[in-house]
């Protein structure tokens, strides 16, 4: 069973970052070309993962259970998927945990199987592909998170000559939080060259 332990950098606060990871929905939308599906609510969450090599199109679907500890700032994960096809399966589990304090150094630790067709592929390329799509959450996490910080409020002078930040003005309804922007879809081409460069720096 193929182990996975790899560390990014998200260059942002970890106290800024961790309440992002807890929502599993703003999660997805870091990934590419992931989506989650609207039956939620039992414990697990389901969604699905579409890649594209060129024409084709494949799409996993899967589900997942999490457990959150805020004290420690960890998340454990176990999950299943099967692929369009109903031809390969996968089980994974692992731990994701999240220190530091001015930047995040985000950490994953566990492991995974595949069986079926793409039992050889994942044995031999999964760790590599693993990091790439790491890779492309960090850097969309940082996005969200430079997206979500607030503007600053223009000043204001007050009757005794002291600048202050203006008050913003009260909203007259209240409004439902913005449903997270999916990430760009996977491009196999793209993936597979970071999951190149990842196999060529471990050699």
């Amino acid at each position: 069973m193929p182990s996975l332990s790899e560390t990014t950098i998200i260059p942002s606060p970890a106290a800024q970052v961790w309440p992002l990871l807890r929502d599993p929905a703003l999660v997805a939308s870091c990934i590419p070309g992931a989506t989650l599906a609207p039956d939620q609510g039992d414990g697990l969450w389901r969604g699905s993962v579409r890649v594209k090599f060129g024409p084709t199109v494949a799409v996993f679907r899967g589900e997942a259970s999490l457990a959150f500890d805020d004290a420690a700032r960890t998340c454990t994960i176990e999950g299943r998927g099967i692929d369009g096809r109903g031809a390969s399966r996968a089980l994974a589990s692992g731990v994701v945990k999240v220190s530091g304090s001015d930047t995040t150094e985000l950490a994953i630790d566990g492991s995974f199987s595949v069986s079926g067709p793409l039992e050889t592929f994942a044995n031999a390329g999964g760790i590599h592909v693993a990091r790439a799509l790491l890779a492309e959450f960090s850097a969309n996490m940082a996005r969200k998170i430079a997206e979500q910080s607030p503007s600053l409020l223009p000043e204001t002078v007050s009757p005794d000559g002291v600048a202050a930040l203006a008050e913003p003005l009260p909203s007259t309804a209240p409004s439902a939080p913005p449903t997270p922007a999916p990430a760009a879809e996977i491009s196999g081409f793209r993936i597979l060259w970071r999951a190149f460069l990842s196999w060529l720096r471990g050699k």
